[in-house]
């Protein structure tokens, strides 16, 4: 499903725009690039080359495990839905940002028309926004493509055509698909455990930080 233009250059009035972690820094003051603590351990990337937009990387397991965004990483928690997947993965993305002292702020999107929310969480600013939730997907093709400075990471899920400033962290039993291609049919709700949401979003994170963006981030 597409929507109009337009509705990307929309506010959400109706957003909940929730406030979390280290959530006392105002946004709207200069902010500084991110520079990750931490290298990217041995197997994260197959060679040194950077790998081909849309591509699929496959990371050695906890590979990523030494990275870490710097104190006050600002990330938007896009999420929709209340199915057990969405919140295996919204409990994931929490508990990261305690862990890793990041300034998190969560919308939750309207799932019959979320481009404004989308809409809302650009207009923040972040370093990153993630996504939780499938009915995410549509609209987040259409936003991100008018959006190339902003990095985002889909998690649990992919785009069917992504633009590099979209990076996905996926496995076997998630792997959905927009544009009609729905779930692969090795998905899995079972799948979602909080040890590999944990792990999708720590090494999606990881290859942000390295600039390593607009691929699918695989675990094995």
């Amino acid at each position: 499903m597409r929507h109009p233009l337009r509705a990307v250059a929309a506010l959400a009035a109706a957003a909940t725009l929730l406030t979390g972690c280290g959530s006392g820094d105002d946004w709207s003051e200069p902010h500084a690039a991110p520079v990750p603590a931490g290298t990217l351990g041995p197997g994260f990337l197959a060679s040194s080359a950077t790998p081909a937009p849309e591509s699929t990387i496959t990371p050695a397991p906890g590979s990523w495990s030494g990275v870490h965004p710097p104190e006050g990483y600002r990330v938007v928690l896009l999420a929709t839905g209340d199915d057990a997947p969405t919140r295996a993965l919204v409990s994931a993305v929490t508990s990261w940002a305690t862990t890793e002292k990041a300034d998190l702020r969560t919308i939750t999107a309207d799932a019959t028309d979320p481009i404004p929310d989308i809409a809302e969480a650009v207009r923040l600013a972040p370093d990153l926004i993630v996504s939780a939730g499938e009915t995410l997907i549509d609209p987040l093709a259409v936003v991100t493509a008018n959006h190339l400075d902003q990095q985002f990471l889909v998690v649990g899920a992919e785009l069917a055509e992504p633009t590099g400033n979209v990076t996905a962290a996926d496995w076997a039993g998630a792997s959905f698909r927009g544009e009609g291609l729905g779930s692969a049919t090795t998905y899995d709700p079972a799948s979602f455990t909080a040890a590999r949401c944990g792990d999708a979003v720590r090494a999606g994170v990881a290859a942000v930080l390295h600039d390593v963006t607009g691929v699918i981030v695989w675990l094995s």
